[in-house]
């Protein structure tokens, strides 16, 4: 058994390692061709290839591209697993029921508190007191007016029934619009200002999910907000003072020299089975998508291959009398150790793969009138993904990865089969 799966991994991973290298060969070849051309053909060539990075590089320097790049892909993602939220919100239901604090209502100022600090003790910003706090202002009022036009007309109920001011998440707003102000004052400090900023404006949002109060598409059109609104607020400021009260120019986001694969961050996505969950020899459910949220890092020797793992907590549904039952879900956590692989396709670009070994803990289940016991067991996993890069030091890459989990029951030897497809944003160095 464990041979067979190994081999079907091995198999699978060698595919997914093949498709990179030919990708990777045909690039080596198209560059040789290009060597062996002509001085003519090479010189139009040049002026073709030099022509349309100019116009990509004057499209990606935009201030549109660079003001809207990561707020809107954020509210578009959020619109796009609403249909969904409900089953994010079982895996808080199954792995933290009674979660409930209240730090998030403090969490959410805590990058403005920072910023004003700081300029307090005297370090100079991006902009002059004036300057700041009239970017400042606009940025609030562009929030506010937005996150509160969008809650008194969509009347989204609560995950908790409390009212219908779902959606979006002005905690989560407030929190990623304070962190994109921050940023901007003093990001040139350190990246990791901006990624200390940010990761307190992801936890303030995760925060609001696991309290109950909203769902987690809330959480991501919220943060999509708050960026935009920072961003637009600077930029109207901007039109206004011009040259007057700046301090820090901005600086454009080149990534020449940028060759950091190392990396840490945190990813969602839907599982898709693609198998039967069997209870024993006789016996066995059919399950529907589930979701999985989770950690995962990884350090890189070169550009190309490194070591890491992941950490996730996972679910999917039972198919009971063919009807979804969301009230019974089959839960799981894992943990999986290996080698990464990237392949960098651009200075923003890269493909990537991994093989790991995965270990399964499985709580008590119950599916249908049956309850099963604990267990645990090791699997195998692979994948691959697209990266972008974003910031200097952060990136965000789609993700498709294929698991073999152990069986659940203890007399069942059949193994799951399951697809994850998703995202991931992650801090690199």
């Amino acid at each position: 058994m464990y041979g067979t799966i190994f081999h079907r991994a091995v198999i699978l991973h060698a595919i997914i390692v093949t498709i990179l290298l030919f990708v990777n060969l045909q690039t080596t070849k198209a560059t040789t061709d290009n060597l062996m051309s002509d001085s003519m053909s090479r010189d139009t060539s040049n002026l073709i290839i030099h022509g349309t990075n100019h116009n990509w590089n004057h499209f990606a320097q935009s201030r549109w591209v660079q003001s809207t790049h990561i707020g809107v892909p954020l509210i578009i993602g959020g619109l796009i697993v609403k249909r969904q939220d409900d089953q994010f919100r079982s895996l808080r239901n199954d792995f933290m029921p009674s979660f409930h604090h209240t730090f998030d209502n403090y969490t959410q100022y805590i990058p403005a508190a920072i910023m004003l600090g700081l300029k307090t003790a005297g370090i100079e910003s991006r902009s002059s007191w004036g300057r700041m706090f009239v970017s400042d202002a606009f940025s609030a009022v562009i929030m506010g007016a937005t996150v509160n036009a969008l809650k008194n007309t969509a009347h989204v109920m609560r995950p908790d029934g409390s009212n219908r001011n779902s959606f979006p998440s002005g905690h989560t707003a407030t929190a990623f619009m304070t962190a994109t102000m921050l940023s901007k004052e003093y990001g040139y400090l350190s990246p990791w200002v901006s990624i200390g900023a940010y990761s307190i404006a992801t936890a303030t949002g995760l925060t609001r999910v696991a309290n109950n109060k909203h769902w987690l598409s809330d959480v991501m059109v919220g943060a999509g907000i708050g960026i935009l609104s920072s961003e637009f607020g600077y930029w109207i400021a901007d039109e206004i003072y011009k040259d007057k009260g700046l301090n820090k120019k901005p600086q454009s986001k080149t990534f020449i020299g940028d060759n950091e694969s190392s990396f840490l961050g945190v990813y969602m996505g839907f599982n898709l089975p693609l198998s039967k969950y069997d209870l024993n020899e006789n016996l066995s459910f059919k399950t529907s998508s589930g979701t999985t949220l989770g950690l995962e890092g990884a350090g890189f020797i070169n550009p190309y291959i490194g070591f890491g793992g992941k950490v996730s907590i996972s679910n999917l549904r039972f198919i009971v009398n063919g009807n979804e039952a969301p009230d019974n879900t089959f839960d799981f956590y894992s943990l999986s150790v290996g080698p990464y692989f990237s392949l960098p396709l651009s200075n923003q670009f890269s493909l990537g793969t991994k093989m790991l070994l995965d270990h399964t803990w499985y709580p008590k289940t119950q599916a249908g009138s049956f309850t099963i016991p604990h267990n645990n067991g090791w699997g195998f996993g692979t994948g691959i993904s697209i990266s972008k890069k974003i910031e200097s030091h952060f990136s965000a890459s789609l993700f498709l990865d294929y698991d073999l989990r152990p069986p659940h029951g203890l007399s069942s030897k059949e193994y799951l089969h399951i697809m994850t497809l998703g995202a991931r944003a992650y801090i690199r160095f």
